[in-house]
């Protein structure tokens, strides 16, 4: 019966934090924005900018030195490919720099006047290719385009001037070894089926925090702490608290989440492999592990105003300390890879990559897994004591506020 009562009382604290704290969520504007707009409209913004996936017609300037048939040809090729655009002809190298400075042009592609009498003679030519680093996507589309074109041109000079009687022959003395390049998780190389899902994992966790903090900025700032202190006479009501706003921000998040991962992919027709049972199975863990890292993170913060300034400010570096996007695990150091395993986003993206873009099963993600869950009870277990400590202020400053006007009434 004491256990049955017990019970009772629970469920009841319990939901009526979870009641007060969604009315607080429905009332505070700036909460409703990082809980419901942002998840929404700014996936979709990213993913509309991202939706041609690679860079085509890329412009690039020719110095053509030689002025033959051989390096007209070379330039023809080029500009048929589709990505990149010949888009006019410097005297020299010194204007076509000019127009690389002023990006004009994104390269270079420098033809010098022996190219073909080298070729004629049975040496070695040569074709000097500038290319602006200053975006990745630009350099590969330029470089990679002249180096294909060589090759292709070459492997026809070989082949003409190989004396062969057969085309066999001829296929086999320009290509010896024959591969395939295929490749594998992101079918179409584009940049946008590479950088979204973790972006998408990223905005799970970043607006979570952020809402959250919002959140407990204002109640703060409100002094609604005072409003828990009934129910937090005992250690066990700390869980009640923790538990009835986490089960808040859950329903909430189980739908936004629904969304980020499982719908905004399919919109944009990115790589979407994974079985929807195994990303649940994953989700779950991770959806609590961010809501009690946020709810961590928020009591760290005095004003609603800090938690904005503090997320945005180490949103890229998470980025990076994922180590499944932009830069690689391995080359990490071991200090950096250290405190990338305080944050729930660090095994949620690399899970959430190889189960959608890898088409991996929980089997293949039972180590980042169990680390959220891990890192789940962990930050459940350091909220209960942060929220036990802002309950204890609260409780305090309510007792001198009552001895002021104790005091008061006496004068």
């Amino acid at each position: 019966m004491y256990i049955f009562r017990n019970l009772k009382e629970a469920i009841s604290d319990c939901c009526f934090i979870w009641w007060d704290e969604m009315k607080q969520v429905v009332k505070d504007e700036g909460v409703l924005i990082f809980f419901i707009l942002v998840p929404l409209l700014y996936p979709l913004l990213y993913s509309w900018i991202y939706n041609n996936e690679v860079v085509r017609e890329v412009p690039v300037v020719v110095v053509d030195d030689s002025h033959s048939s051989l390096s007209r040809q070379f330039i023809r090729q080029c500009d048929a490919s589709p990505d990149v655009k010949i888009l006019s002809h410097a005297s020299d190298l010194d204007e076509a720099k000019s127009l690389l400075s002023r990006q004009v042009a994104r390269g270079i592609y420098y033809i010098p006047s022996d190219f073909e009498t080298c070729v004629n003679r049975m040496e070695q030519a040569t074709v000097s290719v500038y290319c602006d680093m200053s975006l990745m996507l630009c350099y590969k589309a330029v470089f990679q385009t002249a180096q294909t074109v060589t090759m292709q041109m070459g492997a026809a000079i070989q082949t003409r001037l190989g004396g062969h009687y057969t085309t066999r022959e001829e296929q086999i003395a320009a290509q010896p070894l024959q591969f395939e390049d295929v490749p594998i998780f992101n079918p179409t190389g584009g940049y946008g089926s590479f950088i979204i899902p973790a972006v998408l994992m990223l905005i799970i966790q970043q607006t979570l925090v952020l809402g959250i903090g919002l959140s407990a900025g204002t109640a703060r700032e409100r002094n609604r702490y005072r409003n828990l202190i009934p129910i937090s006479r005992h250690y066990n009501g700390m869980f009640r608290i923790v538990g009835g706003k986490a089960l808040c921000y859950f329903m909430i998040y189980a739908v936004m989440t629904a969304w980020l991962v499982l719908v905004v992919p399919r919109l944009f027709n990115f790589t979407a492999i994974g079985r929807w049972q195994d990303l649940a199975l994953f989700l779950l863990p991770y959806l609590l592990d961010c809501i009690f890292f946020g709810m961590v993170v928020s009591c760290m913060v005095r004003y609603r105003e800090n938690v904005m300034l503090l997320m945005v400010f180490i949103t890229v570096p998470l980025m990076f300390l994922s180590g499944a996007v932009s830069w690689p695990q391995t080359s990490i150091p071991g200090f950096w890879q250290g405190v990338a395993w305080l944050f729930p986003s660090t095994f949620g993206i690399r899970g959430y990559i190889r189960i959608n873009e890898m088409g991996g099963t929980m089997a293949d993600v039972l180590p980042e897994y169990h680390i959220l869950w891990l890192q789940a009870l962990a930050y459940f277990v350091v909220a209960c004591l942060v929220y036990r400590y802002q309950i204890f202020l609260a409780r305090s400053s309510a007792r001198r506020r009552l001895a002021e006007i104790q005091a008061s009434r006496r004068e």
